[in-house]
């Protein structure tokens, strides 16, 4: 079976573009299969494509709920600035409950909320005066006497599913399937960890910018083939031989195997890898999330796509032994990360050769980055 999308490169009037259009095809084997063609990492029309088609219908990371505790506390933020760039507002009502809802008016599109506070009862926009509740509904709007059929649901404020797994926080705009579906592989593989006990620590968080695509970015992390090569101390603390990668609906498990010595788990009796060292579990879910467990906490990976040709990437730490930071497999996470860095813009700066078009997987060490392709493919079709 071959996982197939047409993409045309266009200009911004959505006329074809000299009639270019290439094959976005995936072959379900391994064996056959070749990579996706080089200009896909490089069109700005396939670029503008993934973003409602891929970044619109996943789930995403939106923060911590510890900046919200008290009722009436709003928080705006913007869903993938630079991607998405959707405007968002994270309440909390009067009753305890959080929503996550749109901070656009839905009289004329104003910015609702424009920063951070407590102590609120309502939600106000101060183009015209328009009021809603924290959950969103509507409340009252000056001058509107004779308006028919006013008010009316569309007059409310838009919401997203929100989820939450410890004080995490996720939502989507128009999820392609449900939060349990999604991220189920990690919350039952990982669920013994205190998740709740874990402790964001922003000032061990990181961000980078990588001149590169952000699927280019996600194709190096799902393989362990590149570490012997690119990731000297990484490689010295890991077993190569017995590093694994375990496929599910939407994401991957890679699983470090620590070399004898190093810092690792102590896993409970009923984990499914109980008696082997694990230093590292490194969870991938579509599209651009990254979940690293270490013996001293949690690594929270979001890539956010800037351009065609850039992308950030944000490290977001919980910290739950601290007085195992600085050992093992999570040791130096920026050290690693710059040699990964280095590595894509290479490849980026490669794929605009006139003399590459597609390459081939490793059968035993590129699984995960093909299941990677076959999902972009199933998403874009």
């Amino acid at each position: 079976m071959v996982l197939r999308h047409q993409f045309v490169r266009r200009r911004p009037n959505s006329c074809l573009h000299n009639g270019l259009v290439a094959h976005f095809e995936i072959d379900a084997d391994i064996r056959k299969a070749w990579t996706p063609p080089a200009r896909w990492y490089t069109d700005p029309a396939a670029y503008e494509d993934s973003k409602d088609r891929i970044f619109a219908r996943s789930w995403q990371w939106i923060g911590d709920n510890s900046s919200l505790k008290s009722p009436g506390s709003v928080q705006p933020f913007t869903l993938l600035e630079g991607c998405l760039d959707e405007p968002l507002v994270l309440t909390r009502d009067t009753k305890d409950q959080l929503h996550c809802l749109s901070n656009v008016c839905t009289h004329r599109g104003n910015l609702v909320v424009e920063g951070a506070g407590v102590e609120r009862a309502s939600l106000r926009c101060r183009y015209h005066g328009r009021k809603f509740g924290l959950d969103g509904a509507f409340q009252s709007m000056p001058e509107f006497e004779g308006c028919e059929g006013f008010p009316c649901a569309k007059d409310d404020l838009a919401s997203t599913e929100l989820k939450s797994w410890g004080n995490m926080l996720f939502t989507s705009i128009q999820p392609a399937d449900s939060f349990e579906n999604w991220f189920e592989p990690m919350l039952s593989r990982v669920g013994w960890l205190p998740i709740k006990e874990f402790v964001h620590d922003p000032a061990r968080g990181r961000e980078y910018l990588v001149r590169g695509h952000w699927a280019l970015y996600c194709d190096n992390y799902l393989e362990g083939f590149h570490i012997p090569y690119i990731h000297p101390a990484l490689n010295a603390a890991l077993d190569y031989s017995q590093y694994e990668v375990e496929r599910f609906r939407y994401g991957t498990l890679q699983l470090g195997i620590g070399k004898d010595g190093e810092d690792c788990f102590e896993l409970p009796p009923g984990s499914p890898d109980l008696g082997r060292n694990v230093s590292a579990y490194y969870f991938w879910f579509f599209p651009n999330l990254m979940f690293n467990f270490y013996p001293w906490g949690l690594s929270v990976n979001v890539v956010r796509p800037i351009a065609p040709d850039l992308t950030k990437v944000t490290f977001i730490p919980y910290v739950w032994r601290p007085d195992r930071l600085g050992q093992g497999a999570g040791g130096d996470l920026d050290r690693v990360e710059r040699e990964d860095e280095a590595i894509v813009e290479l490849v980026q700066k490669g794929l605009r050769s006139r003399l590459y078009d597609r390459g081939r997987y490793s059968p035993t060490r590129e699984d995960g980055t093909h299941h990677f392709h076959r999902l972009i493919a199933e998403f874009l079709g």
